[in-house]
C-alpha cells in the first residue's frame, strides 16, 4: 500500500488548524520507546489511543497532542514507513519531540536520539484529543498539562 492511501484513511482539508497537509519540518527531535520499557510495562502493546502498538508500514508514534494531535500520520524522509501518532508520553509534553515505537529494545537502543525532517500526510484531530485526555486529566499533571495546552488554542 503507497504512502498516500495510506494517509488517506484520515480525511483531513489540506489546510487544518494545525499547519498544512505535506508541510516538512525539519529537525525534529526523536527519540524511541518500546512496549517492554519499565514505564510502558503497565500498558501492554496498547497505545494511549486505544488500539494495538503498529510496526509495519505504519508504525506507531508518540507526542504531546497539543503539538501533533492524535491521528497526524507523517513520514521521516529517506524512510517509506509512514507513523500514526495514536500514543503519549510524560516526557514528551512540552516538547516537539516524537518518540517511534519499536518492536525491541535493540531497536530501540539502535536508534537513539536522532533530528530527522518529517513530511506531514495528514494532521490528527485535536478535538479527538481532548475528547480522549479529558476524562484522564486527574491521573496525571502531563494530561493536564496537554488538556490545558488544547483547550487554549485558537479555534
Amino acid at each position: 500500500m503507497c504512502a498516500q492511501s495510506l494517509a488517506g484513511e484520515v480525511k483531513l482539508p489540506a489546510t487544518t488548524p494545525a499547519g498544512t497537509t505535506g508541510q516538512i519540518l525539519p529537525g525534529i527531535r526523536t527519540t524511541a520507546y518500546t512496549h517492554s520499557e519499565g514505564d510502558h510495562i503497565k500498558y501492554g502493546a496498547r497505545t494511549a489511543a486505544g488500539t494495538s502498538l503498529k510496526y509495519g508500514q505504519l508504525r506507531s508514534a508518540a507526542a504531546d497532542w497539543s503539538v501533533y494531535p492524535v491521528g497526524t500520520v507523517f513520514q521521516i524522509e529517506g524512510d517509506n514507513a509512514l507513523y500514526i501518532v495514536d500514543d503519549y508520553g510524560s516526557a514528551l509534553v512540552g516538547t516537539r519531540t516524537i518518540d517511534l515505537y519499536k518492536p525491541s529494545a535493540t531497536s530501540m537502543r539502535s536508534w537513539g536520539v536522532r533530528k530527522v525532517s518529517i513530511r506531514i500526510l495528514k494532521w490528527g484531530s485535536y478535538a479527538k484529543s481532548l475528547a480522549i485526555l479529558k476524562p484522564r486529566q486527574s491521573k496525571a499533571s502531563h494530561v493536564r498539562e496537554m488538556v490545558s495546552r488544547l483547550v487554549s488554542r485558537p479555534a
